[in-house]
């Protein structure tokens, strides 16, 4: 790297070093990952039966008062994708609705803004009434998604109203208050709840969030502890032209992008806790509907409780003597509940040496993951992979890290069962009590390199490694088949159409 671009890369306040290796890392790529077998309930995820689920959800409410717990809703971003559709209509010249809009259009009632809407049209004289038989669908279109109406283009989904009830209507955010009243509850009878936000959206989430605290905090007797951050900016990664060179601007300057939703680990890790409930805040459902994913939720939370104790007990029986009980005790952890594989050359190792390999294995952060059948949605999987040291592991990977050229791997790939819903429960502290540095447990070569354009130029982006992908890729992982109901998200305007958004 020459002298100039080192300065520039320095009075970033970056590292050059880390850059240096992102730049290797646009040469070279990411490799795919050796793909066993898909996880299936034949082997790696979990089904369990109805007394299971309540004894998993009792364990954990018996728990729950003595514990620190923390809901953490990754938040950033506008909602523009949400409304593509209506965005390419208010493009195009001529007031033809496709397929999309119509259906937005002629529901315009079922949604939960509807009223919002009609009264800032009464601002100008109008309302959404006048405008359908005026035929005006822009203008209704336009004051939904601009600052001169609603400005929902330009919000977050956690501001955006969802549902429709007879006492208000709610957003995102407040729902997830609510839902963190039904498993968040802990220690002090406290509810803890980190949202993580674009620094241009964190008024309007405290705004919001504080209308509502004083209320719930009368009706629930429970004290809220709501927290925000930002994805920091020195996670932020360099990007290149075609040529694999760093992209300059105009100015000769050069661009630095935000890295994915990997870079959240760093807020992640400055979270203390016993327990994390991670949950997208898309993914949210009427009261109706909450009490099937609070069940779960504390079963997920109940199941992570008790394999975590007996590992626990595996650890600290191995601090205390290498004898043929305790690595026996570790060996039976590893591969009966966290489902592992002995190589051959541990097997057939010193005592001392199997006792080092489970406890390399067995101190590691640990997450349950709910896992639903796949209905052909968009998205990350759950797989056995062949790690270097002739172990495997269950990871969540996302279609761009397999190689679907390979006709082996393209078949784990065709013949997985289920999908990553992103709801998730973490342990991260260990058997000594001590908070595990989550950056020590990701997987750097697991990142994600994405083709953008700026100014008319290509350009290419380089994500770290995804949240519940690369990034946890060193934790104990356990997964769980949670119903389908659990899993609502918001992936369009119209998806709010769905039953299961209406209140």
């Amino acid at each position: 790297m020459d002298a100039s671009l080192s300065q520039k890369i320095t009075a970033l306040n970056k590292k050059v070093e880390v850059v240096e290796m992102q730049l290797e890392s646009f040469k070279l790529g990411f490799p795919f990952l050796s793909l066993v077998a898909p996880a299936t309930p034949a082997r790696g995820i979990q089904v369990w039966s109805e007394s299971q689920v309540k004894d998993y959800q009792s364990y954990f409410e018996k728990r729950a008062s003595e514990l620190e717990l923390v809901k953490f809703v990754p938040a950033s971003g506008a909602a523009s994708r949400m409304f593509k559709d209506l965005f390419s209509f208010l493009d195009t010249e001529e007031d033809q609705l496709d397929g999309s809009t119509q259906k937005f259009i002629s529901q315009l009632h079922q949604f939960a803004f509807y009223q919002d809407l009609n009264d800032r049209l009464q601002k100008e004289g109008e309302s959404i009434h006048s405008l359908l038989e005026k035929k005006e669908f822009k203008k209704l279109v336009s004051r939904l998604l601009t600052d001169s109406g609603l400005g929902y283009g330009n919000l977050p989904k956690g501001l955006l109203k969802f549902h429709a009830y007879a006492d208000g209507n709610r957003c995102p955010a407040e729902e997830h208050l609510v839902e963190g009243t039904q498993y968040g509850v802990g220690k002090n009878k406290e509810v803890q709840i980190h949202f993580t936000v674009s620094p241009e959206h964190l008024e309007g989430f405290k705004s919001e969030i504080n209308q509502h605290l004083p209320r719930l905090r009368q009706q629930t007797g429970l004290e809220f502890k709501v927290a925000f951050s930002q994805q920091k900016k020195s996670t932020d990664t360099i990007a290149v032209n075609a040529s694999n060179e760093p992209f300059l601007e105009e100015d000769g300057s050069l661009l630095f992008r935000p890295a994915g939703h990997g870079a959240l680990l760093e807020n992640l890790n400055e979270i203390s806790a016993d327990l994390i409930f991670i949950k997208n805040i898309d993914n949210v459902v009427p009261d109706r509907l909450k009490p099937i994913a609070q069940t779960y939720k504390m079963a997920l939370a109940g199941w992570l409780l008790e394999v975590q104790a007996r590992i626990f007990r595996a650890l600290k029986a191995l601090d205390l003597e290498v004898s043929p009980e305790s690595v026996q005790f570790a060996a039976e952890i590893y591969e009966l509940d966290l489902g592992g594989l002995v190589p051959e050359s541990i097997k057939e190792s010193r005592l001392k040496e199997q006792a080092a390999f489970y406890k390399t294995k067995l101190n590691r952060p640990i997450r349950v993951c709910g896992m639903v059948k796949n209905t052909g949605e968009p998205g990350g999987g759950p797989f056995w992979i062949q790690e270097k040291d002739g172990t495997q592991s269950l990871q969540i990977l996302e279609t761009a890290q397999i190689d679907t050229s390979n006709p082996e791997s393209l078949g784990h790939l065709q013949a997985s069962t289920h999908f990553n819903p992103v709801d998730l429960v973490c342990g991260t502290r260990n058997y000594q009590e001590q908070a595990f540095d989550l950056l020590q447990f990701r997987d750097m070569n697991t990142g994600f390199i994405t083709e953008k354009s700026k100014s008319g130029k290509l350009l290419k982006a380089l994500e770290l490694p995804g949240l519940w992908n690369g990034a946890m890729a060193h934790w104990n992982t356990l997964f769980v088949e949670v119903p389908l109901l659990t899993f609502n998200p918001v992936k369009t305007i119209n998806d709010l159409l769905r039953e299961e958004h209406q209140a």
